[in-house]
């Protein structure tokens, strides 16, 4: 009797299945674009037996990153993702992309800020968002406030009774690095924001960011170890979507005590800002670094043209995504880039996106080295001087399009 059930059960299966999809396809509207599956025997490369023939690559004494990209193409796994990211950010260097870069992880007290502020002065990066611990402990580099080296096998009971914060095996001193980071961001913010010096009255977090770097240009030793103040320099904008959960927000709490409302950035006018980037885009690309708010706020783009504004349909041509997570958590950070085509947050999910699972404090050096050394340093766009513009021009377009729906 129970064999019986089993066999009905699958016989039901069986034919209602094909009858549920025909009729979903008869549910489409007719007013939408939609890209119609296609049943047939036919298989693609990727379900063949006809990849590149794998023969163990040779090893030498000083290869250049180049030919340890070489080597990584030819093999598999993360190696051979990290090769394809490689061609991949190049390709979108040759095809003038605009390339954003978000950050997500301490990556700037381990010393990445300087990584980054070369890719910024050869063109290779247009616009970044960043969490705010990132532009907080990239000035620790500027000012020349003590960042060590430590351990991560320790006792923090007795770091903190010394005063010494750590990030996993990074010490910083809570009173010779943060607070005297506090005391020089409070003073710069207070006496660097001059609205009749090119920052707005309304302001966005790259605003808060330009601030910073312009004061850090000024008033620090060293400025060539600063992606934030390399970032003023070639009028890149540096987004810094969740400000309040950062040091650099925790900072404007004495200035909002103190009456200075017209320093709080409109969270909402960064998300303008961001849109009118790739509203103006021809090509757009990103390179991920972690995940995230930063990797949200930038792909969310594509969603806020098409979804919310409805003015422009695609998303994004290019994600590169180094990360640590998983994805069948549901959590943002490890999510597939090909799953954000389904938000309209990529133009296709099929190519120019690659995702690499490791360490973006040894995967990101080695992308810029291998870019660094295959492409010609870009003119750069300078889009901070350009976000306010392109906006009102997006709201325009936006008014206009409201109004013939």
């Amino acid at each position: 009797m129970i064999a019986n059930q089993c066999i009905i059960l699958i016989t039901i299966v069986i034919v209602i299945e094909p009858v549920v999809h025909f009729k979903c396809l008869l549910d489409i509207p007719k007013n939408k674009k939609y890209i119609k599956a296609t049943f047939h025997h036919d298989v693609d490369k990727a379900h063949t037996f006809s990849g590149r023939k794998i023969e163990p690559p040779d090893i030498f004494a000083e290869m250049t990153v180049s030919q340890l990209m070489d080597f990584f193409g030819s093999t598999g796994y993360n190696a051979r993702r990290l090769a394809e990211a490689s061609e991949m950010m190049s390709d979108m260097l040759l095809t003038k992309s605009t390339v954003c870069l978000t950050l997500a992880g301490a990556m700037t007290p381990i010393g990445m800020g300087k990584a980054i502020a070369a890719m910024i002065k050869n063109g290779f990066i247009d616009w970044i968002v960043t969490t705010g611990a990132n532009v907080y402990h990239d000035l620790h580099f500027a000012y020349d406030l003590p960042v060590r080296q430590g351990h991560f096998h320790v006792d923090d009971d007795i770091l903190y009774s010394k005063e010494i914060v750590r990030i996993y095996d990074v010490y910083i001193k809570e009173k010779g690095t943060l607070q005297a980071q506090d005391i020089i961001l409070q003073n710069e913010l207070r006496t660097d924001a001059n609205i009749e010096d090119g920052v707005p009255f309304a302001v966005s977090t790259a605003d808060i960011s330009y601030i910073l770097g312009r004061a850090a240009k000024k008033n620090s030793p060293h400025p060539d170890k600063s992606f934030v103040v390399a970032a003023y320099e070639s009028q890149v904008p540096v987004y810094i979507p969740a400000i309040g959960d950062s040091s650099i927000g925790l900072n404007m709490l004495p200035l909002m005590f103190d009456g200075r409302n017209e320093l709080f950035p409109n969270a909402v006018l960064d998300v303008a800002e961001s849109a009118a980037i790739l509203w103006k885009s021809k090509r757009s690309g990103g390179v991920e670094l972690g995940g995230g708010v930063p990797k949200n706020f930038f792909q969310q783009t594509g969603p806020a043209l098409y979804q919310i504004l409805k003015i422009k349909e695609g998303g994004h041509d290019y994600i590169i995504q180094v990360t640590d997570a998983r994805s069948d958590t549901g959590g943002l950070s490890g999510a597939t880039l090909q799953e954000g085509k389904s938000w309209g947050k990529i133009k296709t999910s099929h190519e120019r996106n690659v995702t690499v699972y490791g360490d973006s404090s040894v995967y990101f050096p080695l992308l810029c080295s291998y870019v660094l050394s295959k492409c010609k340093p870009r003119k750069h766009q300078k889009l901070y001087s350009l976000k306010s513009s392109w906006m009102r021009e997006m709201k325009e377009q936006y008014k206009k399009t409201r109004r013939t729906r």
